[in-house]
């Protein structure tokens, strides 16, 4: 499985990004597909997930409002729409995939995010 993310770049405070991950691969219905950041000297924590059924989104309570989580089955691809961006979301954002079946997760190269006030 590789995952290949886009979107990412500068904006001012305010702003909005989306961000996009492609998967390779087949994705089944019990699989889910997120994104991750991790700010200078911070560890990595959750942003968001869905489950390729979409049935079930999570948020973050940092992000939760401001951003939104969708798939496109038809591209095999999931979308971070970022809203109201914050200088605190400065980050480099990485997409992952879990496999049910297989058990596994899988990551993305990163996408700066950088948000300027």
């Amino acid at each position: 499985v590789q995952l290949q993310a886009s979107g990412g770049g500068l904006v001012q405070v305010g702003g909005s990004l989306r961000l996009s991950c492609v998967a390779s691969g087949r994705t089944s219905d019990n699989d889910e597909m997120g994104w991750f950041r991790r700010a200078p000297g911070k560890e990595r924590e959750f942003v968001a997930r869905i489950n390729w059924s979409g049935s079930r989104t999570d948020y973050s309570h940092s992000v939760k409002g401001r951003f939104t989580i969708a798939r496109d089955r038809a591209e095999n691809t999931v979308h971070l729409q970022m809203n109201s961006l914050q200088p605190e979301d400065t980050a480099v954002y990485y997409c992952n995939k879990f496999s049910a079946e297989l058990r596994e997760v899988y990551w993305g190269q990163g996408t700066q995010v950088t948000v300027s006030s």
